[in-house]
């Protein structure tokens, strides 16, 4: 039972897939490709709304071309559930059973040459098998072919993105007043994806409590570590409600900072700002990195800020856009993305300070809101 207090979003309709396909199928044609292959994944769910079960080395896969309706293959068993899905509807459902040759079926439904755009997941068993029936057929990856495909968000997109913020606006609020010495990350982990599921979301992604030295490390795992007094602790977490993706970071101390992280957090904390403050439309992604950089890099930290600046977030918690040197892709109204530097001391501690945020025609909204100040825990 959730003590959520936003209301459910308008489900999606079947016109609501039916456009984003057709917005695939012109965006293909345009970089170039024949059509577009989608395998189980985000992708697949952002397009029919239908998540198989279980992926399997059963073949599964969306078709969408120019020169055919929208076609999707499933296996026998499991075509009742895509029926089922909310925008399967104006789709043309084939099915093979178990035994039979799901490439050869799959065959039929593509051009006997030609260069596709195929989704990351796709497993590379099922693209050999395909090759073998259109060995003149050639793939590129959706995520450098048509890596824009779903960085624009529409309105109800950004109203599950806002509501899953909020959520985890709601974990943190709780979760820091709770007791953290004398426990171990193990345990606050525990805290944060209790509080993420009773706040809304049916699934949680991830848990990171770094605490001490193990905050110097941005992908810790929670561990066995004991929280101790003087301790920063870098609390990373997200998943999924609606739908769509929460992530979020903020750095506490246990007792007292010291003046050395106190410092840091201060200059991390600049550089997000900073950052956030130089989203606007037409602005290329690299920008944002490049600000929040030069911010810690005068400060002294250049060295310790070791990762990009952000990622993409929508149906998964990390896509594109990326906030990165050298991604020159320009930010558009309705793109979400998070801002999050960090410095990290290694054996010592880390910093890391992180919103979402999405691009508006006036400039940047935070779909984080929590206080960004270096919040004092027992």
């Amino acid at each position: 039972m959730t003590t959520s207090t936003t209301p459910a979003p308008v489900p999606f309709t079947a016109r609501d897939f039916e456009a984003r396909r057709a917005r695939v199928v012109a965006a293909a044609a345009e970089a170039g490709l024949g059509g577009v292959l989608v395998a189980p994944g985000p992708d697949l769910v952002w397009l029919t709304g239908y998540r198989p079960t279980a992926i399997t080395e059963r073949l599964t896969l969306l078709v969408l071309t120019s020169d055919r309706e929208p076609a999707l293959l499933v296996p026998t068993l499991e075509r009742p559930d895509a029926e089922a899905a909310e925008g399967t509807s104006s789709l043309d459902i084939l099915d093979w059973p178990d035994g039979a040759d799901p490439y050869r079926v799959a065959g039929t439904l593509l051009p006997s040459e030609g260069e596709f755009g195929v989704s990351d997941s796709a497993w590379a068993l099922h693209l050999l098998g395909l090759q073998d029936q259109a060995p003149k057929s050639r793939y590129r990856a959706l995520t450098r072919s048509l890596p824009m495909l779903r960085a624009v968000k529409d309105a109800n997109e950004l109203g599950r993105l806002a509501a899953a913020g909020a959520a985890a606006d709601r974990t943190y609020t709780e979760v820091i007043r709770l007791r953290f010495a004398g426990r171990r990350e193990t345990e606050v982990a525990a805290d944060l994806a209790a509080l993420l599921r009773e706040f809304g979301h049916e699934q949680v992604d991830f848990t990171v409590v770094g605490s001490g030295p193990n905050g110097a490390n941005p992908h810790h795992e929670a561990g066995e570590r004991v929280i101790r007094p003087g301790d920063a602790v870098v609390l990373d977490f997200g998943g999924l409600m609606y739908g769509y993706g929460s992530d979020t970071t903020r750095t506490v101390c246990v007792g007292v900072p010291t003046p050395q992280v106190q410092r840091v957090h201060d200059i991390v904390r600049g550089a997000q700002q900073a950052a956030f403050e130089a989203v606007r439309p037409g602005v290329a992604c690299q920008e944002i990195d490049r600000v929040a950089r030069a911010f810690i890099a005068e400060a002294g930290y250049g060295e310790r800020f070791i990762h990009r600046t952000g990622h993409g977030i929508g149906v998964t918690t990390h896509e594109p856009p990326y906030m990165v040197e050298g991604e020159e892709q320009p930010l558009v109204p309705g793109m979400c993305f998070s801002i999050e530097p960090g410095v990290y001391l290694t054996g010592r501690f880390g910093v890391r300070i992180e919103d979402i945020v999405t691009v508006t025609d006036e400039g940047g909204r935070r779909f984080n809101n929590t206080d960004h100040a270096l919040q004092i825990v027992e």
